[in-house]
């Protein structure tokens, strides 16, 4: 490499290097670390100078930007990226979006976004294949003045990428009042060193990130170490050398034909009743009823197996019966509350509402340990709903219901049933269930055993009174008995003539009442008169 230029001869000679194709774009793949497939490119300015060769970008970028020449020089770059996509749309290769840079100066002092817009209409190239690149820095020129050029950039389908991020003194600030579609993160951030209090802010972005709809790409890696840490914490697109340097236009259109493509996903798909801005705003309508209005609601994050809590209500805490906080709540691992059985339950749950995209129920015993209450053991039912999606990760919203009282007391009442049934089995004793919201009758194995009957028997008793188990002159009677019990009397009894040989039997029902009082199934049995003369 020759010398570098000076600040006069820059000047002097940017024009002159733009027409002859000095100054001319270089382009580095954007690749998902799962996948190893590309997703974008970024074009970056060069210039070789034909006597002095190669020149860092870092010193005469700086002196464009001075002398007000950076304007013609990104306006030169992006036609090289329209040139690049032209070719390649007319040659049938593989399209991946190209985002370009803009400068503030661009902004500012020029008409960068009209002018941009007549060299895409130009060379015809659909606007989801470029994108525009802005750095943090860009806001020092006055924020609503880029707040109005990305408005208008957005007008025309442009996707907008924040470069840089987490460099200038106010990060949070022009990310919460500039609309970008994705953000970079620069991986010296990390000072060579994964994890630690870098690491730490760097996963909270991401984390963050997510709920802005706005995908990650880290910028600047170099090892597979650093990729595989940006992996772990939610961040899968890597622009580095780690799988490419900046190409030249003709070593890029090799790599188009021999990379694999995907597009970039969004960070998190809220379903279309869900607002993300307004979910998490604690001033918002979505607050006030997810916080008041609503029964005992959480959010929860499921990823590959993993559960974490992300915000709950006062009425979830209160309907597990505990003496914990939100904070302690969040901070706990959901799993740790279930045993395997009942983890498997919740999470193949989970895993149809994922599939199903609708409301799926499950109950599952839990154990939680707080401090002034020890270890409880209580029964949960759980509504469970998919509200967002980012990649394999999935936001769920759940109401919840402790339902320990009344678990409870059907436990007992099965474990009482069995016993009958086990008894009845050893006398001449017949005993079944009946359900009166889907008329199923569930009958004992003396039952199906003596009289032929299956598992279940649906639109009971029409099956018994067909095939000769009831006579037909006690239907009127029988059907009011049931009718009776469905309106909500406690039991009732008769003696009814059974089987073809019409053989008296004593036939009792008991009804099982929900919390509610409404009858939920009656439990029946038959017993044999026996004469006594």
């Amino acid at each position: 490499m020759g010398r570098q230029l000076t600040e006069e001869e820059i000047v002097n000679g940017t024009y002159d290097a733009i027409k002859h194709g000095e100054i001319y774009a270089v382009f580095q793949p954007q690749i998902n670390h799962s996948t190893g497939r590309m997703v974008g490119a970024e074009a970056l300015m060069r210039w070789r100078h034909p006597q002095l060769g190669m020149q860092f970008p870092a010193e005469f970028i700086a002196v464009l930007e001075a002398y007000d020449l950076i304007f013609e020089a990104d306006l030169h770059m992006f036609e090289e990226v329209c040139k690049l996509l032209k070719h390649c749309m007319e040659n049938n290769l593989p399209l991946v979006p190209i985002s370009c840079n803009m400068s503030r100066y661009d902004i500012f002092q020029h008409d960068y976004v009209d002018r941009i817009e007549e060299i895409r209409k130009k060379y015809d190239i659909p606007v989801k294949y470029l994108r525009i690149e802005i750095t943090e820095s860009s806001a020092i020129g006055g924020m609503e003045g880029l707040k109005t050029a990305l408005q208008k950039l957005h007008s025309y389908g442009y996707l907008v990428e924040m470069d840089d991020f987490g460099s200038g003194y106010s990060s949070l600030n022009i990310l919460k009042d500039l609309d970008v579609d994705i953000i970079k993160l620069d991986m010296r951030f990390l000072d060579g060193n994964i994890g630690g209090r870098g690491g730490t802010i760097i996963s909270s972005v991401v984390q963050m990130t997510k709920w802005l709809n706005t995908p990650v790409i880290a910028e600047g890696v170099e090892t597979a170490d650093q990729a595989d840490y940006m992996e772990s914490i939610g961040c899968y697109y890597i622009q580095g050398y780690l799988y490419s340097q900046p190409l030249s236009k003709d070593e890029f259109i090799e790599k188009l034909k021999t990379v694999d493509h995907e597009p970039m996903n969004e960070a998190l798909n809220f379903v279309r009743a869900v607002d993300a801005g307004e979910f998490w705003d604690p001033n918002s309508m979505e607050t006030l009823i997810f916080s008041n209005f609503v029964g005992a609601a959480a959010v929860l994050s499921y990823q590959n197996g993993e559960l974490e809590i992300l915000r709950v209500n006062k009425k979830y805490i209160r309907e597990l019966g505990m003496n914990m906080d939100e904070r302690s709540l969040i901070n706990t691992n959901p799993w740790t509350s279930l045993d395997e059985d009942n983890k498997r339950i919740y999470e193949n749950a989970i895993k149809r509402a994922i599939e199903s995209g609708e409301e799926e129920t499950c109950e599952t015993k839990r154990v939680l340990c707080s401090k002034s209450c020890g270890d409880t053991e209580f029964w949960i039912r759980a509504d469970i709903r998919v509200i967002g999606r980012a990649g394999d990760q999935y936001l769920l919203y759940t109401m919840i219901k402790n339902i320990t009282s009344e678990k409870e007391k059907l436990l007992r009442i099965e474990e009482n049933d069995r016993k009958l049934m086990a008894a009845g089995d050893q006398a001449n004793v017949y005993a079944w269930e009946y359900y009166f919201s889907n008329k199923e009758m569930r009958p004992c194995f003396r039952c199906m055993r003596d009289l032929n009957l299956p598992p279940v028997i649906e639109n009971y008793p029409e099956p018994l009174f067909e095939n000769g188990v009831f006579p037909e002159d006690y239907r009127e009677m029988y059907y009011n008995m049931l009718r009776e019990l469905e309106e909500g009397r406690e039991s009732s009894e008769a003696v009814i003539p059974l089987t073809v040989g019409r053989i008296p039997f004593h036939v009792r029902y008991t009804t099982e009442f929900d919390e509610a009082g409404k009858p939920l199934k009656a439990y029946g049995s038959a017993v044999m008169v026996v004469d006594e003369k």
